[in-house]
């Protein structure tokens, strides 16, 4: 009777243990591959630079120009820059002087409109001389500038660059980005700031351009530009009265 009962309850206790095991999930297995496809997915390779320059497309890209840099086109003719820290070095140069001359080529025109107005306005001599000739290396009359104005701007200048020089230490730092951005349209986001920084680069090679061109050419013609080409400074009616009276201009 005991036997016959204990065969009855085996079956039930064997069925039981298959009941659990045929519960238990069998996809842990699985989970390694996904979460390699998904890696795998996300990995992007990185852009592979020409070997060619791309601003002088016969000469061969620099090496230490790699195409980090927002701007960088390749052209680096001279070979000045040997290596990474040495682009660094220059793109701060370049980024200093091309603010410098966006200044310049704004306040050059600007004082050779306004500086005798000014000037008479308080009594004082102007310092554009009688062709509206803004003093410069070339064109002389940098005796009249008050050593005052020079101390300022050295004083300015150096602070400038203590900011820049503590600013260097910071992480992520990128050449020129001393955090100056008063009206706030400095981007958020990295596209939006590779394209200001582009926009800034442009902008100030070439106000370098127009800056040494303002210099040869009233140097050469003796005639200060804002007389030379008054389209560009000066109101419509004005420029076309000049113009007739110059004998360009027929009525």
């Amino acid at each position: 009777m005991a036997a016959s009962a204990q065969a009855f309850v085996q079956p039930s206790a064997s069925f039981s243990s298959a009941l659990r095991m045929s519960e238990e999930p069998v996809v842990e297995a699985e989970a390694p591959a996904v979460v390699e496809a998904a890696e795998v997915f996300e990995a992007t390779p990185e852009p592979i630079q020409p070997s060619m320059s791309q601003a002088l497309p016969w000469m061969e890209r620099p090496a230490a120009l790699d195409g980090s840099l927002v701007g960088d086109v390749g052209f680096d003719p001279l070979g000045f820059a040997k290596s990474s820290e040495d682009l660094m070095n220059y793109r701060e140069a370049e980024i200093k002087h091309a603010r410098l001359a966006m200044l310049a080529a704004a306040g050059w025109p600007l004082s050779e409109l306004f500086d005798g107005k000014i000037a008479s306005t308080f009594g004082m001599n102007p310092i554009v001389d009688a062709s509206d000739r803004a003093p410069s290396v070339l064109n002389g009359g940098l005796g009249k500038i008050s050593p005052v104005y020079w101390l300022i701007c050295i004083g300015g200048a150096a602070a400038i660059d203590l900011i820049g020089i503590n600013a260097k230490s910071k992480p992520g730092y990128t050449p020129g980005n001393l955090g100056f951005d008063p009206l706030g349209m400095y981007p958020k986001d990295q596209a939006g700031q590779e394209r200001m920084q582009l926009a800034e680069l442009k902008n100030g090679r070439l106000a370098m351009i127009a800056i040494t061109a303002f210099a040869v050419q009233e140097f050469v013609s003796g005639t200060g530009v804002i007389d030379e080409t008054p389209l560009f400074f000066k109101p419509l009616a004005t420029t076309i009265h000049e113009y007739t009276n110059a004998g360009y201009v027929y009525h």
